[in-house]
């Protein structure tokens, strides 16, 4: 998920002239936003990969999405509420109660019917990567996991594994086989911490979001990476996407458009590669 060079899709002369000239662009000018001219856009912050600092996935892609758009990128970092219906109501369509005005599109919403009929306030669209549950290992002490949760995570019974704190991750573990995992499990603030704990060798393994293990981990040697598709996951994995209010439809179709540019020209798969991260098309 990682790394510095996240605006590597800067356009040559001839490519912004006919950007100029495009439709997306054009169209730009009637759009209603914060402020006019300016594409607000509401990411995580301290978020690594996606957006921490200035930087990441998330705020690259922010930045070309507007860029596209013809419009001022304005990147607002912002802490995450305790649920994401919290984050929308802060971000999106009505704004903070301490002041901080909404934004014209927040990223990073799961794209999800039953997630998205509970919050019509808000209009959820255009999934540009797939995250899913993974196990980072370190090959010689933790078997690749099969199909059964079961089985493959038997041996964390006498190996420790690594977690982050009141994640998906973190509950699946503790409640797996009736709790006979709970002394192995060791909790860590983020799954950086988490990844560095591994390469230490002070665990076998790490379980989390892929794209946070690619990040953090690399080409390490001697680990392995491996995507969970397991029944006993709730949860296996989901599209990212956008959201902006409910009745920003013109607002929508804009940055539907100018992301479907991105994915033409390849630039959304460099985006995440700059930052360590495979894309996932969902």
């Amino acid at each position: 998920m990682k790394r510095n060079d996240r605006r590597r899709f800067l356009l040559g002369a001839g490519a912004l002239a006919l950007l100029a000239a495009s439709p997306v662009r054009a169209a730009a000018a009637e759009l209603e936003l914060q402020q006019p001219g300016t594409l607000r856009v509401a990411v995580y912050a301290n978020f690594a990969p996606y957006s921490a600092a200035g930087k990441g996935i998330d705020v690259a892609l922010g930045r070309a999405l507007a860029e596209r758009l013809g419009l001022q990128p304005q990147i607002v970092e912002f802490p995450a509420d305790e649920n994401m219906n919290d984050d929308l109501r802060n971000m999106v369509w009505r704004g903070h109660y301490l002041g901080t005005k909404p934004a014209d599109v927040m990223l990073h919403v799961p794209v999800d019917v039953h997630f998205a009929a509970g919050n019509r306030q808000v209009k959820i669209f255009a999934p540009y990567h797939l995250e899913t549950l993974a196990l980072a290992r370190i090959a010689e002490r933790v078997p690749a996991p099969s199909s059964s949760a079961a089985e493959s995570f038997a041996v964390f019974e006498t190996e420790r594994i690594g977690v982050e704190l009141d994640t998906h991750a973190s509950d699946f573990l503790l409640n797996l086989k009736e709790g006979a995992l709970r002394q192995n499990v060791v909790h860590y603030r983020n799954l950086a911490e988490a990844a560095g704990a591994l390469k230490a060798g002070e665990i076998a393994a790490v379980m989390g979001t892929r794209s946070e293990l690619e990040a953090a981990l690399g080409a390490h040697a001697g680990v392995a990476i491996d995507t969970l598709a397991m029944p006993e996951l709730r949860l296996a994995g989901w599209p990212l996407g956008m959201a902006v209010k409910a009745d920003s439809s013109q607002l929508a179709e804009a940055l539907s458009g100018a992301l479907a540019d991105l994915q033409r020209s390849g630039e959304l798969t460099r985006i995440f590669a700059a930052n360590g991260v495979r894309h996932r098309v969902p």
